[in-house]
C-alpha cells in the first residue's frame, strides 16, 4: 500500500509523463511474453527491423539534431551529424548486409575419439536486452548497441539520461512509431529508474558510462546473474613517439580532444610527450585550435558542457591542479569572458602530480595535462602502473617503437597516428578492459555478445561410444593408453 508521499509522487509522475517502475515491470514482461511466443526470427526479419530503425533515423534527423543542442545547450549540428548519425547508420547497413552470414551455424571438429559425428555452434537470441545509455552521446550509444540487439534477434529496452531529457523525447517518440513496445521501448531517464532498471532480470544488460557507475550497474545486476557488457572509461593516452613531428600529432590530439568538448569516453585524456619537445607541443595545440576555432563563446561549432554540474565539476579538477602547483595554459583564441556559460577553453597542464585529481579521475572535459618522458620504457611503465584504459593512441612511424608500445601496454584499443577513428570501424571490436570496462561489440562481435552461442554435437544411429561404457576392462586400457600421454 503506498503511503500518502508515494501517492502524491505517482500522480506527479503520471502528470508529467515520467515512467515509473511500474510502466518498467510491465513493459519487460510484455517483451518476455513477446519473446516466449517467438523466440527465433529470419535473417530478412531482422534485416526489416534494421531498416526500419535505419529509416526512422533518416525521418528524424533533423528533430534529432535540435534536440540534443537544446540539451546541451550547444551542440555542433555537424558533430551530431558526424558523430552519432553517421556511424549509427553506418553500423546498421554493416550489419543488414552480413547478418544472413553470421546467423549460419558455424562448424566445429569433431575429435577423433569422439567420431563418428558433426559439431556445430547455433546462434540463437538471448531473449530481452536492457541497455543503459549515457549523455555525452546519447543517440549514438543507443543506436549501436541496440542495432547488434536487434541482429542477434532480440527484444530491447533502452533507459535514456536524465541529463538529456530533450534527445530522449526524440527518440522514444521515434521508436514508438517504428516498433511495437512488446520489441523495442524506450524509458526516459528519472530519478531511481536506473537502480530499478538495472535490477531486471535481463537475459543481457548492457551498460555505458563511468567506472563508478559501472561498479554500481554490475551489483545491482549480480542478484539476477545478468550478463553484462560494461563500457567504462579511465584516462586514455596519447603517447608522442621520440622522432614524431609534434605538429602532426597535436593537429589529431587537437581534434579529438576539442571534439564534444573532451566528453568523449575515447577522447585523449593526457599526453606522454618527449621532455625535449614539451615545449614545442604546447604552441603547436595551441595553433590547431585557433584553426578550427577561431572563437568559441559564441561559435555554433563549438560544444557546450552538458551542464552546470558537469561544467563545475571541471572547473573544480582544474583549481586543485592549480592549488597543487600545476602550470596551466590557457588556450581561447579570441580572448574570450566565459562567465555565465557552460562553455569554456582548453586547459594544457603541465608539472601536474600523481596527487591531483587531474591525474586520478577521468577528465571528460577540456584539460589536457602534458607530461615529459625520457625513453619509451618510461611511457611505458607509466601507463602500466595505472588502471588500464580505454584507447591508447600512439603517434610514431618507426615500426619497432609502434609495436614496442602495442605489444608492452593493455587497453581497451588503439590507433596508431590518429584518435577516435577505431569506434566506427564496424569490423573491429569495441570495449575496455579492467577498470575500463568488459565485453565487446560492434559488428560481427556484437552479435555474438547478445547472441547464445550453443554447441550441439550431432551423433548418428551407430553408437561408437558404447564401446567404453561400463564394465570396464581392456577396451578402457587401451584408450587410456593411446590417449592420456
Amino acid at each position: 500500500m503506498l503511503n500518502g508521499i508515494d501517492t502524491i509522487q505517482e500522480k506527479l509522475n503520471q502528470a508529467a509523463d515520467i515512467p515509473t517502475p511500474t510502466d518498467l515491470d510491465r513493459i519487460f514482461a510484455a517483451q518476455e511474453m513477446a519473446f516466449l511466443k517467438n523466440p527465433e526470427t529470419t535473417a530478412a526479419q531482422r534485416r526489416l527491423h534494421l531498416n526500419q530503425l535505419k529509416s526512422a533515423l533518416l525521418a528524424y534527423k533533423d528533430r534529432i539534431v535540435q534536440a540534443v543542442n537544446d540539451d546541451f545547450g550547444s551542440r555542433a549540428a555537424d558533430e551530431t551529424l558526424l558523430a552519432e548519425l553517421f556511424p549509427s547508420i553506418e553500423g546498421i547497413y554493416f550489419t543488414s548486409k552480413r547478418i544472413k552470414r553470421w546467423m549460419k551455424p558455424a562448424r566445429r571438429r569433431v575429435s577423433l575419439p569422439f567420431m563418428p559425428g558433426r559439431a556445430r555452434i547455433i546462434y540463437q537470441p538471448l531473449g530481452v536486452v536492457g541497455i543503459i545509455v549515457p549523455w555525452n552521446y546519447p543517440v549514438y550509444l543507443s543506436v549501436g548497441p541496440l542495432t547488434c540487439a536487434l541482429g542477434a534477434g532480440n527484444r530491447v529496452m533502452i533507459k535514456m539520461s536524465m541529463s538529456t531529457p530533450k534527445t530522449a523525447s526524440v527518440f522514444q517518440q521515434m521508436i514508438s512509431e517504428t516498433f511495437s513496445e512488446d520489441h523495442v521501448a524506450v524509458i526516459s531517464g528519472s530519478q531511481g529508474m536506473g537502480t530499478a532498471f538495472a535490477k531486471k532480470p535481463w537475459n543481457h544488460l548492457l551498460f555505458t558510462g563511468s567506472t563508478k557507475t559501472g561498479r554500481q550497474v554490475m551489483r545491482a545486476a549480480s542478484d539476477n546473474l545478468t550478463p553484462v557488457t560494461l563500457e567504462l572509461g579511465g584516462k586514455s593516452p596519447a603517447i608522442i613517439g621520440p622522432d614524431t613531428p609534434v605538429n602532426e600529432a597535436a593537429e589529431r590530439i587537437a581534434f579529438g580532444k576539442m571534439l564534444n568538448s573532451g566528453q568523449t569516453c575515447i577522447a585523449p585524456d593526457y599526453v606522454l610527450c618527449p621532455r625535449t619537445k614539451v615545449q614545442a607541443f604546447i604552441p603547436a595545440i595551441e595553433s590547431c585550435v585557433a584553426k578550427m576555432y577561431s572563437s568559441l563563446k559564441a561559435n555554433p561549432q563549438f560544444t557546450s558542457i552538458v551542464n552546470e554540474r558537469q561544467h563545475q565539476r571541471i572547473y573544480s579538477v582544474l583549481e586543485d591542479a592549480r592549488q597543487r602547483g600545476a602550470q596551466i595554459t590557457e588556450v581561447n583564441p579570441a580572448k574570450e569572458n566565459f562567465s555565465e556559460t557552460c562553455k569554456m577553453p582548453l586547459y594544457i597542464l603541465t608539472d601536474v602530480t600523481a596527487d591531483m585529481r587531474v591525474m586520478q579521475e577521468e577528465i571528460f572535459g577540456l584539460l589536457l595535462p602534458v607530461i615529459p618522458y625520457d625513453t619509451l620504457k618510461d611511457a611505458v611503465n607509466f601507463i602500466n602502473h595505472r588502471p588500464r584504459p580505454l584507447a591508447l593512441y600512439y603517434f610514431g612511424y618507426d615500426r619497432p617503437q609502434v609495436d614496442y608500445i602495442l605489444n608492452n601496454t593493455c587497453s581497451g584499443g588503439a590507433v596508431v597516428n590518429d584518435v577516435l577513428i577505431h569506434c566506427p570501424q564496424d569490423d573491429l571490436p569495441f570495449g575496455g578492459v579492467g577498470e575500463s570496462g568488459m565485453g565487446r561489440y560492434h559488428g560481427r562481435e556484437g552479435f555474438i555478445n547478445f547472441s547464445n552461442e550453443k554447441g550441439v554435437l550431432y551423433k548418428p544411429r551407430l553408437n561408437a561410444t558404447k564401446l567404453i561404457y561400463p564394465p570396464y576392462g581392456k577396451i578402457h586400457q587401451l584408450v587410456c593408453k593411446l590417449f592420456i600421454r
